[in-house]
């Protein structure tokens, strides 16, 4: 952080402003002597503590406008943003920083802290407001004003930054020793008109960017689903007890897209996801946009339906075992669980209903995944020597009804001389 912020206590509806004093801060670890501290060197953001733990941070807005939250575990994971701006474009992105936070004082024993912040950058400036309530699941209230100083060409609405190395469904990184290493392993969606949808997060060999045409969504986040220790092996940093963060629109936000952005990365301390919302509307200087939504950091989705939903995401060379491969295939297993899925017997006529946006997909099943309590849908797909990415969707259907969510993913195909050399002649 190389800009400070201001700081301020708000008692009784007035601001006190707080003053940088490095005698304020403990040095002892840090290699620094209070005494070579300048006295002006100012903060560069805060934590977060609750009243019933004065040792582990519950919360800290720090570095530009980002800021994060645990839930139970208390583990950090992938942060929030007040605001992106132009990002994934071919241009640099502009990142705007908080530059003053007003934090309220709470009454005894609450659980409701309020922070007011303002929010500033060469296209705008904003005023924000965050009600954090701290619970199981950190539960924080956002509304804000924007007044743009020109017109932006992409706008990002609660956006969400996350880290996506190596996953089931990735094979690009296979000289580590653990299995798995991401923050978030999906984007969800829950659309305007009810549909709940799951993308996984992938470490993509180019820039991807891709945006979901909405009309007042219900919510979107980037989850951390699996939760299995055994899936990371990281005693390090606990990839497993990373938690999610669900944005839950207040209002209507009309039509607009969730635009999901992926960075190729080789290090996992890099973060290479981003997740927003784009309004449709033209963003542009002599107005305000005002927005609101609730952000819970959590485990689990809050309002998780009731259809069956994605456990994982597997994919590999296709065909059939034992038989020579006329043509180059891609395979891909969803396992899903959830929902009516337990109760189901193998007798029932389960149905994969896929779609691809090229190419054909062929040996499509469905079964019975019992270890699991749940269903396992699998397909391969022939690119046809395409070589650009792929759009799949996929669901479990039966008697004409949905079971489960909808699965979507991108796919791009390898080069044609690799393809062809799968091609067993």
């Amino acid at each position: 952080m190389k800009r400070s912020v201001r700081m301020y206590a708000v008692e009784r509806n007035t601001a006190r402003q707080i003053l940088f004093d490095p005698t304020l801060f403990d040095y002892s670890r840090s290699g620094l002597k209070p005494g070579e501290i300048p006295k002006q060197l100012g903060f560069s953001g805060f934590n977060v503590l609750f009243h019933t733990n004065w040792e582990d941070d519950r919360a800290v807005f720090q570095g530009a406008s980002y800021f994060r939250a645990v839930d139970a575990s208390g583990q950090y994971g992938m942060s929030q943003r007040g605001l992106a701006i132009d990002t994934g474009m071919a241009r640099p992105e502009e990142f705007p920083d908080f530059v003053a936070f007003y934090l309220q004082k709470p009454a005894p024993e609450s659980t409701l802290l309020t922070v007011y912040a303002l929010l500033d950058s060469p296209s705008v400036t904003g005023a924000y407001r965050f009600i954090i309530d701290v619970a199981s699941t950190l539960v924080m209230d956002v509304d804000f004003t924007l007044y743009p100083r020109r017109r932006i060409e992409r706008l990002g609405i609660a956006p969400g930054t996350s880290m996506y190395l190596v996953g089931e469904n990735d094979h690009r990184v296979a000289d580590d020793w653990r299995p798995q290493i991401h923050d978030s392993d999906g984007l969800q969606m829950h659309t305007g008109v009810g549909e709940w949808i799951w993308r996984p997060l992938t470490n993509p060999a180019h820039l991807q960017v891709n945006s979901y045409l909405d009309d007042n969504p219900r919510g979107f986040g980037l989850m951390q689903r699996d939760h299995n220790f055994a899936d990371y092996q990281d005693d390090g940093v606990w990839y497993d007890r990373r938690p999610s963060c669900w944005v839950a629109p207040k209002g209507a936000w009309g039509k607009g897209a969730v635009m999901l952005v992926e960075i190729p990365t080789i290090d996992e301390t890099m973060d290479n996801i981003v997740a927003f919302w784009n309004p449709a509307e033209e963003i542009v200087p002599g107005r305000d946009y005002s927005y609101g939504y609730r952000l819970y950091w959590c485990r689990e989705n809050p309002f998780a339906s009731r259809l069956g939903h994605v456990q994982a995401t597997r994919d590999g060379i296709g065909g059939i075992v034992g038989q020579k491969r006329s043509e180059f295939s891609w395979r891909f297993v969803i396992d899903f669980v959830g929902g009516d899925l337990p109760m189901l017997v193998a007798s029932d006529k389960v149905r994969a209903v896929v779609s691809t946006s090229q190419g054909q997909v062929q040996l499509v099943s469905a079964r019975p995944l019992l270890p699991l309590k749940g269903w396992r849908a699998m397909f391969d797909l022939v690119p046809g020597e395409a070589v650009e990415p792929i759009n799949l969707r996929l669901f479990l259907q039966l008697d004409g009804q949905a079971l489960t969510e909808t699965w979507i993913y991108q796919y791009t195909p390898p080069p044609l001389a690799v393809q062809r050399s799968y091609v067993q002649t």
